[in-house]
């Protein structure tokens, strides 16, 4: 199974395990191996801000940063880590504090918002961008898909 690492160094409440679920579910619909490893850090406003500025040059904080190990084009898992040692696909950094400012401004619920920074920062380590438009609408899109995909097996779980 994959492996993923959530550090959690911050005070907002979150929901830790359906954070590592979801993380689990994006890397194998995009058809990773089970040796890929990810680690998800959730951070205070003032270490996000140290890093937007020291990754993108930007002051302030911001919802999600990535940082990919590999330089992975998108849509194409890598092949031959079905044995051996894992493929480490990088970090994700999230600011739940931004993250829940974000949905109170945005008209949605703190969890719809926190899976959509998980999704989207994931993606960015499997090669995703959004530069250009049309890498936009095939991330955004892709994006869009995984989250109702991933609510629609939440939701039969629970019944």
């Amino acid at each position: 199974m994959t492996a993923v690492h959530i550090a959690d160094r911050q005070t907002t409440p979150v929901e830790i395990e359906a954070i590592r679920s979801l993380a689990e579910q994006v890397i194998r619909m995009e058809g990773y191996p089970h040796q890929a490893e990810l680690s998800i850090h959730l951070v205070l406003d003032d270490e996000m801000a140290g890093r937007n500025q020291q990754a993108l040059g930007r002051s302030g904080p911001t919802d999600v940063l990535s940082f990919p190990i590999e330089d992975l084009a998108p849509g194409l898992a890598p092949a031959g880590f079905d044995e051996g040692p894992p493929l480490l696909l990088g970090d994700v950094v999230i600011a739940p504090s931004v993250v829940a400012r974000q949905a109170v401004e945005f008209g949605v619920s703190f969890g719809d918002e926190m899976a959509l920074m998980v999704v989207h920062g994931i993606l960015h380590l499997l090669g995703y961008d959004h530069a250009e438009p049309a890498e936009e609408r095939e991330m955004f899109g892709l994006q869009d898909r995984l989250l109702a995909q991933w609510r629609a097996e939440e939701k039969a779980q629970q019944t």
